[in-house]
């Protein structure tokens, strides 16, 4: 089964290089694993300064190129009175 890489970055920080990867069988399951990994991500790192914060996974393949990439935003609103 093919091995593909997690990279994620957020506003903010670097790049968090996955060296390890994860088996999946298919692209199929490689979108499914980084959609599933964006909202444990940002849990983890909730935005510090205001409500805007931008979370990206790019899913490399065993040669390095990009097959996928989700995002997840998020971007309060501030409400007037």
């Amino acid at each position: 089964m093919p091995r593909y890489f997690f990279d994620i970055t957020s506003a903010g920080s670097p790049q968090d290089r996955d060296d390890e990867g994860t088996e999946c069988a298919d692209l199929a399951a490689v979108r499914k694993a980084a959609m599933r990994v964006l909202p444990d991500i940002a849990r983890d790192d909730l935005p510090k300064d205001g409500d805007r914060q931008t979370f990206t996974v790019v899913a490399r393949n065993e040669d390095g190129q990009a097959v996928y990439t989700a995002t997840l935003t998020f971007a309060g609103i501030q409400l007037l009175r």
